[in-house]
């Protein structure tokens, strides 16, 4: 006689993913609860918190992106970048914050981004879907085909979310002392002659498609006669074009743009898309 096959019956398999699946949410509630308890018995020390924040915004390579800017109504908004933000969650501690990837289709992905007070437990969240693409005040909506840029169009979407779910958590006053260290820092610090910094800005925008007779133009004067607080908005600008938070055409008269190298086209058609 041969040999009975045995055949796993539907009923046993779905017991099987329904053991798993309470499994999962068992680790998981074990997980969340471990580090409540954890932060309780080791509070943050908000005193020491503010004197680390301090410290590093004293640090030339923070406050160099520590802000982003990018025009609104006719009007410049600033505020803190997702750097400064990360440094200050860092050493405010027991804080749980990240993106995670909910859904994803062949025209948007769904992510999550979140902040969590283990300590207070307290948290904030965005729930948020990307279309892969980009739009544009010239040639509105443009599909994205390539894999990076959809990673590229996503990823920027989604610090933007982590950073105001962070900024929601962390209390504003210990935000505004840490923004207005950076800035001095940028103004009064550096031991660097001022004129070698601006040649390094001129430099670092020449590598985003914006050359010296743009920055002119927007300055309205000759680039050397650039001052400290110049700088300090500059920065801003060049950290909001580094991030893809807005295109050049917000900030720059684009009728001195010329002779521009190859570089510039993956800049061509970034343009601003906020919250």
């Amino acid at each position: 006689m041969g040999k009975s096959k045995e055949l796993t019956s539907p009923s046993n398999d779905f017991g099987s993913s329904m053991v798993a699946a309470n499994h999962d949410q068992s680790r998981a509630i074990a997980e969340v609860q471990g580090a409540i308890i954890v932060a309780q018995r080791c509070p943050r020390n908000e005193q020491r918190a503010v004197t680390e924040i301090s410290k590093a915004c004293r640090r030339p390579g923070l406050a160099q992106q520590a802000m982003y800017s990018f025009p609104r109504g006719g009007k410049q908004v600033t505020g803190p970048s997702i750097r400064l933000a990360e440094v200050i969650a860092r050493n405010w501690g027991n804080l749980q914050y990240g993106i995670r990837e909910v859904d994803a289709s062949d025209t948007s992905t769904k992510f999550e981004a979140f902040c969590w007070d283990v300590q207070n437990n307290v948290r904030a969240s965005r729930v948020f879907s990307v279309k892969h693409g980009r739009w544009t005040k010239k040639s509105g909506f443009k599909e994205a085909l390539d894999p990076r840029d959809q990673y590229e169009i996503g990823a920027s979407s989604a610090v933007r979310r982590l950073r105001a779910c962070i900024l929601e958590i962390i209390p504003g006053d210990v935000v505004d002392e840490a923004v207005q260290l950076c800035e001095k820092t940028l103004a009064g610090k550096s031991k660097e002659p001022i004129i070698d910094r601006i040649r390094k800005m001129v430099s670092a925008f020449s590598e985003l498609g914006v050359n010296e007779q743009m920055l002119v133009k927007r300055l309205g004067h000759k680039i050397d006669v650039t001052t400290e607080i110049e700088l300090v908005d500059l920065a801003k600008i060049f950290k909001s074009l580094q991030d893809n938070m807005s295109g050049r055409e917000s900030w720059f008269a684009m009728d001195a743009d010329e002779n521009l190298t190859d570089a510039n086209e993956r800049f061509k058609d970034v343009e601003a898309s906020k919250d």
